[in-house]
This record gives C-alpha cells, sequence and structure tokens, in this order.
C-alpha cells in the first residue's frame, strides 16, 4: 500500500506535512532535512522540485529555488539522493513543484524513476485536471504515485468534486487566493466548513500561511492536518543546524 495512504488509514488526527526545498540551504542538504524531519515527528515530507518561476509560492520559498538551482539542484540529482536513503525513510515524501521540468524530463520518466526512488505522491499546481486525466494519470496510477490537487475559496463545487475524484492520497485546500507564506486573517472561514460537510473520499490537508502551533491547530480543527513551507524554510536559516532547528521547529508546533 502508498505510504500516504497508510497514514490516513492510521486515524491519527492532526497531521504535519513540512515543505521543504531539495537542495535547500545546501546541495546536499535533501536527505538530511527527509531524514531530520523523520526523526522529529513529521507525518509527512513534501519536498518541492526547484524551478526558475514558482508562481504560486511566495518571496521565501522563490528565494529558496533560486538558491537551490544556484546551487545545482536538478531533478535527477533530486532522484538520485532520495534513492540512496529511501531504505531510511519510512513516511511519505511528495514532490511538489511545476509541469515544464517534469515535461522536460518526461512524464513516464518522471513517473518511473519517482517510484525507484520511494516517493508515494506529487504535487504539480499548474497542470490541468483535464490533461492530467487525459494524457498522464495512467503514468502516475501504473507506478503507485497518488496525485493531489489544490482547491482554493474560490473553487467551484463542481471544480471541487472533479479534483476529489482524480486525486489519491488527499486534497490541498490552499487557505487562501495568495501565495504561499501569506497569512489569511481568519485562517480558517466558512468555506473550510462546508468542505467538510461535502462528504469528500480523500482526506484534506490545509496549506497557505501555516506558520506555528496556532495556525496549525486552527487548521487542523476543520482537515486532516496542515501543510508548512515558508516559516520551517525561514527556520532553517538559524545558524544552529539542520537537525536542532528542525527539532525546535517541530517541538514549537506539538503540545
Amino acid at each position: 500500500m502508498n505510504r500516504l495512504t497508510e497514514v490516513f488509514k492510521t486515524g491519527k488526527k492532526d497531521l504535519l506535512n513540512i515543505y521543504c526545498t531539495a537542495g535547500y540551504p545546501q546541495i546536499e542538504s535533501t536527505a538530511e532535512v527527509i531524514l531530520a524531519l523523520q526523526k522529529y515527528g513529521a507525518d509527512m515530507v513534501e519536498i518541492g522540485m526547484p524551478y526558475s518561476d514558482p508562481i504560486a509560492d511566495g518571496p521565501v520559498i522563490q528565494e529558496s529555488n533560486k538558491n537551490a538551482l544556484k546551487n545545482g539542484m536538478n531533478l535527477q540529482l533530486l532522484f538520485q539522493q532520495l534513492e540512496q536513503i529511501k531504505d531510511s525513510v519510512h513516511i511519505p515524501v511528495i514532490l511538489m513543484g511545476y509541469i515544464n521540468p517534469v515535461l522536460q524530463f518526461g512524464i513516464e520518466n518522471f513517473c518511473i524513476a519517482a517510484e525507484k526512488a520511494g516517493v508515494s505522491g506529487v504535487i504539480i499546481p499548474d497542470l490541468p485536471m483535464h490533461e492530467y486525466e487525459e494524457q498522464y494519470q495512467k503514468f502516475f496510477t501504473s507506478h503507485q504515485l497518488s496525485f493531489i490537487f489544490l482547491i482554493t475559496p474560490g473553487t467551484t463545487k463542481k471544480r471541487i468534486n472533479k479534483a476529489d475524484e482524480l486525486s489519491n492520497g488527499f486534497v490541498y485546500l490552499v487557505s487562501s487566493s495568495s501565495t504561499t507564506g501569506q497569512i489569511s486573517k481568519p485562517l480558517i472561514n466558512p468555506f473550510f466548513q462546508s468542505i467538510s460537510k461535502m462528504n469528500l473520499k480523500n482526506p484534506v490537508m490545509i496549506g497557505f500561511g501555516i506558520k506555528d502551533k496556532l495556525t496549525f491547530k486552527e487548521a487542523c480543527t476543520v482537515a486532516n492536518g496542515a501543510i508548512i513551507g515558508s516559516a520551517y524554510i525561514n527556520a532553517l536559516q538559524n545558524e544552529k543546524g539542520i537537525d536542532e532547528n528542525t527539532k525546535n521547529f517541530i517541538a514549537s508546533l506539538r503540545d
């Protein structure tokens, strides 16, 4: 069974998914970040595939993408790094990125490499649902990769149902129409309660604007868990190092 599916089948509440860009802060940091997040209690890890124009992301993640690309990170190297640690990683690893680098790599080749590297799921925000369904779904399915679509407070009910139909693993609920790292006030609004009444087949994780214990707990009141990215990347800039920074960051979120 896909590890992402296994996590949700446990029935655990307040699931924590932490994002970091591959190759940040250093090109060899990817493995250390994943293993530290696993060690200190993240339930899943979302690894960003660096891209020169990450349009859905705010300044913190944009800068991390810029630095990772400057460090020399690319998809081939990322898969090599993931494959080297896959026997030590027991939580789901999700790849998040944009369609152009994946197309250049080749969709089927990407799925083959992701499966080989122990990846559980993929998020590609700018891949249209109809294109995924008509052309690429078969590759993700045949290689046991969950594909996760995003919905926002502006998404129609019809499109939410379609995203739920095509997603497996979870549906990514964007907290607002802003980019990552931006704070929506209030974070939780009536839209989130309406989602819980739709009886979606997939669990729901909330992202964008989740930055600390308060916003994490708030998001978890209306979803299975939450996704944190910019705040963790900021935490990695502390001079204490990846292990200590990760330990302190996760401790600040949990009771």
